[in-house]
């Protein structure tokens, strides 16, 4: 059995280098191996997944072996980075610009020298995806905290870790859910604690681990990234049934619509949806209408700091009314839930059940002005890093919508980014909040709360059903612009609750 079990996760990799290594002498002697294995009669796995993402139809992602220059050296170093290229690599590099400067970081935090031990590192990132019961993540990094030397008895359970990695649950938890709720109290506990304190520099990067895996659970979710093929379910060794869809398929997640219900471009519609109909066209053309208007608006007059203020309270009450149409209860399977506590903890809102949280003014605690030094002093380099990676998310644009090129989409990435730092209690007091309603309609927003706040409720209708008429590389940039402004949220709630433990 151990022998069997051996082989088959040797044949899965070479599967995986045999469609997925940016090398093409690998890729054909990966080829060859299979070949020649066949022909002994063993039988050789098959993909289960249709592409990286269950969302966007294969034929829609960058094939490896067809990219251009640029992207196979970011192929390239990933896979010399993480022994793969794995499917958030092949759905990111729809932006090739944003996904280097996202490799480089999360290279720096995972592998660079820093003031935690590696197997920390990824133990801190099991714990942080867990908490959004992001599997595809979790077993990722069970793999890379075993490959440096990790103790496998720590993943029986959160209470096999050391009390030091214990005592974070706390705050991976709030943080996941109700960063708001963060204060200096739960920062002294884990600095004083006896012999299981951490130190600061220690802290900054424990918790730049958990916003960055928090968030990248929620782009794992939004955009529907499907295992790697020699991952647990990327594979299976069962042939296709006749209708090209076995019980294997169905039971990860695929039901074989995407050959049956694919239109002429691609887009697969989970239920009937006019995806290129003139009732599509209509919705960019109002949309860009609404954004000309609003640009006449602000240049003819500016509302005063009465009428911002509430406006802002106005967005963050109605944020509160949005939510998932399938908003059901979804208990974490044991696999996941044992590397964290308190499975019951999950996303409220801040103003539910009678509490009141302040308003987190950016004018009196920013990235920009006290966040960046803050990581930077305490974890050199970090800072500038996050810092880039902000920016190119925030200001990234091909100045295309849908079908028109020329368009500036700025107003439409600022309202974005500041409905999300909305849905957390963060206002910008050089905003206005009334541009929101205009810009980002029910479905949309539904999508965004969703990602953002329970990602794992995520669903491939509430994908397909915002900007039926946008590329999928466009519903990506969201994805980037949701992850992004979600770990800046996140992250500045730890760092002045630091802030105020330190001052």
């Amino acid at each position: 059995s151990a022998a069997r079990d051996g082989l088959s996760e040797v044949l899965a990799r070479l599967l995986m280098l045999s469609k997925r290594c940016p090398f093409p002498d690998v890729r054909e002697k990966s080829e060859a191996i299979l070949s020649g294995v066949q022909e002994l009669g063993i039988r050789i796995p098959r993909p289960l997944g249709h592409g990286p993402s269950r969302f966007i139809p294969e034929k829609e992602t960058i094939q490896v072996g067809n990219e251009d220059a640029v992207m196979h050296t970011l192929f390239a170093e990933s896979f010399a980075t993480l022994g793969r290229l794995d499917n958030v690599t092949l759905v990111m590099v729809f932006h090739p610009q944003y996904l280097e400067s996202f490799l480089k970081t999360q290279h720096y935090l995972l592998q660079m020298d820093g003031p935690l031990p590696l197997h920390y590192r990824h133990y801190i990132g099991i714990m942080a995806a867990a908490r959004h019961q992001c599997s595809y993540l979790v077993n990722l990094h069970v793999n890379d905290f075993l490959h440096v030397g990790g103790d496998p008895k720590w993943l029986n359970g959160l209470e096999n870790a050391p009390q030091k990695l214990q005592n974070l649950g706390e705050l991976n938890k709030i943080l996941a859910h109700r960063p708001w709720l963060i204060t200096k109290e739960h920062i002294e506990q884990l600095l004083k604690t006896e012999e299981n304190s951490w130190s600061l520099a220690e802290l900054i990067h424990a918790v730049v681990l958990l916003t960055h895996y928090h968030s990248l659970a929620s782009f794992t979710f939004g955009c529907g990234i499907s295992p790697e093929i020699d991952c647990e379910g990327g594979h299976t060794f069962r042939p296709p049934s006749v209708s090209n869809c076995c019980i294997c398929d169905i039971t990860n997640g695929y039901h074989g619509v995407d050959e049956i219900h694919a239109s002429p471009t691609g887009s697969i519609p989970c239920f009937p949806l006019l995806s290129k109909s003139t009732e599509s066209v209509c919705e960019v053309e109002a949309l860009m209408e609404k954004m000309k208007q609003l640009q006449e608006c602000r240049d003819e007059e500016e509302a005063s700091q009465e009428e911002m203020a509430t406006r802002f309270e106005r967005e963050k009450r109605e944020s509160m009314f949005v939510c998932s149409s399938e908003d059901e209860e979804s208990a974490p399977t044991r696999d996941v839930s044992r590397h964290f506590e308190d499975t019951s903890y999950g996303y409220k809102d801040f103003s539910r059940h009678g509490m009141h949280v302040p308003t987190f003014r950016v004018q009196d605690y920013s990235w920009e002005d006290h966040g960046y030094s803050l990581v930077n002093r305490l974890y050199p380099d970090v800072g500038q890093l996050l810092d880039e990676k902000f920016h190119i998310a925030y200001n990234l644009t091909y100045n295309t919508m849908a079908m028109h090129k020329d368009v500036d989409t700025s107003m439409l990435r600022r309202a974005i980014w500041n409905y999300i730092h909305c849905m957390f209690g963060i206002r910008y007091d050089d905003y206005d909040y009334g541009e929101i309603n205009q810009l980002l309609d029910r479905s949309f927003k539904v999508y965004i709360k969703t990602v953002v706040c329970t990602p794992e409720k995520t669903t491939k209708r509430m994908y397909d059903s915002f900007w039926r008429q946008f590329e999928h590389s466009e519903k990506v940039h969201v994805n980037l612009l949701l992850v992004e402004a979600r770990m800046q949220a996140e992250l500045l709630y730890a760092l002045r609750a630091i802030t105020r433990y330190m001052t």
